[in-house]
């Protein structure tokens, strides 16, 4: 579970200060899709980069885990954050922000391969997990194709693979079908709801498309910093 407790995130702004991010609560439980969507410069993407932990908020906890497991991202310190990242998030990115030169297998072995111990000792483990998330996104038959060999769709799929290599408890979507048609990116947001359900990770996705409001569990609307909850999904915000 992610669960962002009164957050509050400003930025200089002249000789004051500008509010991105107001006093927000947003819980992400584990299985489900939360939905972040709002007009441009409203701050859901403000609110993505602080779950990430990539911007530490000036108020406020980002809680990640369950039961006695639970940590505040806010309190930790750069490195411990940077690990938290790789080892408990996954982050997928507008772009897909794959290596050029690297194939679909081996974009997954980097990340898999990051912060790892013994990773030669644990090959055939590592190994057999990329098989199955190359399998789990459709690209088991691409494997060995690189970036300029596939659709856009086909390297968001390879995008959500690498986010998934580290079996996370939180996955993070920024706008995933921003760069698809319709029909590849409806594909993307189904995947995504499927793997959520699947391995039951808490999914936050930032999107300004409702036309596949149908994939997401939970839906709020971020307006100047604030949040509002659709009345359909009253269990994304507490």
């Amino acid at each position: 579970m992610i669960e962002l407790r009164n957050i509050t995130l400003t930025f200089p702004d002249g000789e004051s200060r500008i509010t991105a991010v107001d006093d927000v609560t947003l819980v992400g439980r584990n299985g489900t899709v939360t939905g972040i969507t709002g007009p441009s410069g409203s701050g859901k993407s403000s609110i993505l980069a602080v779950a990430a932990t990539l911007i530490r908020p000036d108020q406020g906890a980002v809680l990640i885990g369950d039961g006695d497991d639970i940590v505040d991202a806010t309190r930790l310190t750069r490195a411990e954050a940077t690990e938290l990242r790789r080892d408990r998030i996954g982050i997928v990115f507008q772009q897909s922000n794959l290596l050029p030169a690297l194939t679909a297998r081996e974009q997954l072995e980097v990340m898999a391969h990051l912060g790892s111990r013994n990773p030669r000792s644990r090959a055939k483990e590592i190994g057999a997990r990329i098989d199955g998330l190359l399998a789990a996104v459709g690209l088991a038959e691409h494997a060995e194709k690189r970036p300029h060999q596939l659709s856009g769709g086909q390297r968001q799929r390879v995008a959500i693979a690498r986010a998934l290599v580290h079996e996370p408890e939180v996955l993070l979507v920024d706008e995933p079908t921003s760069a698809l048609d319709q029909e590849r990116g409806a594909e993307i947001m189904q995947l995504i709801a499927r793997l959520t359900h699947e391995r039951a990770t808490a999914t936050l996705l930032v999107t300004h498309d409702l036309i596949h409001r149908d994939a997401l569990d939970d839906l709020v609307t971020v307006t100047d910093g604030r949040i509002s909850v659709h009345p359909q999904a009253a269990t994304a915000v507490r």
